[in-house]
């Protein structure tokens, strides 16, 4: 196969500790490959396939690896300041990888461990998400607007002021999240967990929120104009300031409920 200085480039090559910074590996196929280590700056890797490599401590700053196949790749502690565009990294290892403001935009994450993972900015715009693993991960500001976050689990992750415009949440667990000031205008939030999350302030206007438990949850100054709010449990909930115009509260329980000063479907403000 192909050489870049001396270093042999094929599927299973040994390549730890390599020199390959602006390299043109557009295209290879470095299935299983031994890269840990490696030094892939400005490295252009569109459309390589590097399925299962061990990448771990690899630095890919300013790397180009738009539609590359990362699949089942051991990305730990990588340096991945670059364009994943696209990019396949089902089951991929990306615990301790530094993100930065990786973009990362279309990206197929399905089942990607991210445990802990500062993604805060990270565009995530439309990437698959499903069944990921983001406990305590940091989303601050990030765009995952039209992402796919069915299953995934999102534990005491940190989404303050995270943009999820028509993001799917479907069973998602969201236990103790932060939400604060996360825009989820639209988004598909049907039979997720939110047991303790914050939602103070957060935009859910026409989200679908139907049937879900909201029990002494903190809804408090949130726009929920639109949102479908029917057969929601929402006892003892706190909606002080809420904005609830034109909501589906069909059925919904609010017993207990704070709505002191809440904007209420009719428009009228509740006392």
């Amino acid at each position: 196969m192909g050489r870049e200085d001396d270093y042999t480039i094929e599927p299973g090559a040994d390549l730890s500790g390599a020199k390959l910074s602006q390299a043109n590996l557009k295209g290879a196929n470095l299935s299983g490959a031994d890269l840990h280590g490696a030094d892939l700056t400005n490295a252009d890797l569109r459309d390589a396939n590097l399925s299962g490599a061990n990448l771990s401590g690899a630095d890919l700053w300013d790397a180009n690896l738009n539609r590359a196949n990362l699949t089942d790749a051991n990305l730990s502690g990588a340096q991945l300041h670059a364009n994943l565009h696209d990019a396949n990294l089902t089951g991929a290892d990306l615990t301790t990888a530094w993100l930065g403001d990786a973009n990362l935009g279309g990206a197929n994450l399905t089942g990607a461990d991210l445990r802990g993972e500062s993604l805060s900015g990270v565009n995530l715009r439309g990437a698959n998400l499903s069944g990921a693993k983001l406990s305590g991960a940091i989303l601050r500001g990030a765009y995952l607007n039209d992402a796919n976050l069915k299953g995934a689990i999102l534990r005491g992750a940190d989404l303050f002021r995270a943009k999820l415009i028509s993001a799917n949440l479907t069973n998602a667990d969201l236990s103790g999240a932060q939400l604060s000031g996360a825009n989820l205008t639209g988004a598909n939030l049907n039979e997720l967990n939110l047991n303790g999350a914050y939602l103070n302030g957060t935009n859910l206007s026409g989200a679908n929120l139907s049937g879900e438990n909201f029990t002494g949850a903190n809804l408090n100054r949130a726009n929920l104009t639109a949102a479908n709010l029917s057969g929601a449990n929402l006892t003892d909930a706190k909606l002080r300031g809420a904005n609830l115009t034109d909501a589906k509260l069909t059925r919904a329980n609010l017993n207990g409920a704070d709505l002191i000063g809440a904007t209420m479907p009719d428009g009228s403000i509740h006392k």
